[in-house]
Order: structure tokens, then C-alpha cells, then sequence
């Protein structure tokens, strides 16, 4: 996400590892057009020996990787969004199912800069 509100997203219902993560910038670096900067936490998928080793490749095809300080989640924009859906744009019946909560979440995901934004 940016400050523009133009997400790329992907959903899945498993557990998100470090090879997730990598196979999601790749596809993300195969569709950006310009040198984009992807800014992370400081998850342990993100700072794994695997991950770190693709940070290079990334960088050749301008796709740079930059990680927040810690403890800084004002800083990452996912977390003022997530705030946003979780006490915003969901609403209370979203939660009586997995399945309603799945479908709820992907339609705002899908809908984010257009019938959802936030001004940053």
C-alpha cells in the first residue's frame, strides 16, 4: 500500500512463512514499472537468511527494501490500515463466520482507493 491508496494484495488462509513472502515480491516486482521502495517491519520472516539473500535481486530490478525501526508502528501504513478495516469498514456482522469475515475482507481489500481510501 501507499500513501496513494493503490494496494497489491494477496489473500491466503495458511500460515504466511518466509517463502510466502518471497514468492509475493516476486510477483509484486514482476508487475512495478518504475523504482518502487517496499518499506517492512521487523518480522522474522522478513530478516530470515532466505529473505535477505533475494534483497539484492529485488534491488536490480528496482524493488528496494527498507525496514522500519523498532517499535514503530506509526510508521507502517498496513497497521493504519488494518486499524481502519478492523474498527471502520467492518462491521459487526462480518465476524459471525469465517467464511462472511473472508468475503467482507476481500471486498474491502478489493476496493481500497476506490470506495475505501485513507488520507494520509
Amino acid at each position: 500500500m501507499n500513501r496513494k491508496n493503490d494496494l497489491f494484495f494477496e489473500m491466503d488462509e495458511k500460515t504466511f512463512n518466509t517463502d510466502k513472502i518471497i514468492c509475493f515480491l516476486d510477483r509484486f516486482a514482476a508487475q512495478i514499472v518504475k523504482r518502487t521502495v517496499v518499506v517492512l517491519d521487523n518480522s522474522p520472516i522478513h530478516r530470515s537468511n532466505k529473505f535477505k539473500a533475494k534483497i539484492k535481486q529485488w534491488e536490480e530490478g528496482d524493488l528496494l527494501i527498507y525496514f522500519l525501526p523498532p517499535y514503530s508502528p506509526e510508521l507502517n501504513l498496513i497497521e493504519i490500515l488494518w486499524r481502519r478495516i478492523k474498527y471502520n469498514w467492518l462491521s459487526f456482522d462480518a465476524y459471525l463466520c469465517f467464511q462472511n469475515l473472508k468475503e467482507r475482507l476481500e471486498n474491502v481489500l478489493q476496493n481500497i482507493g476506490l470506495k475505501y481510501d485513507i488520507i494520509f
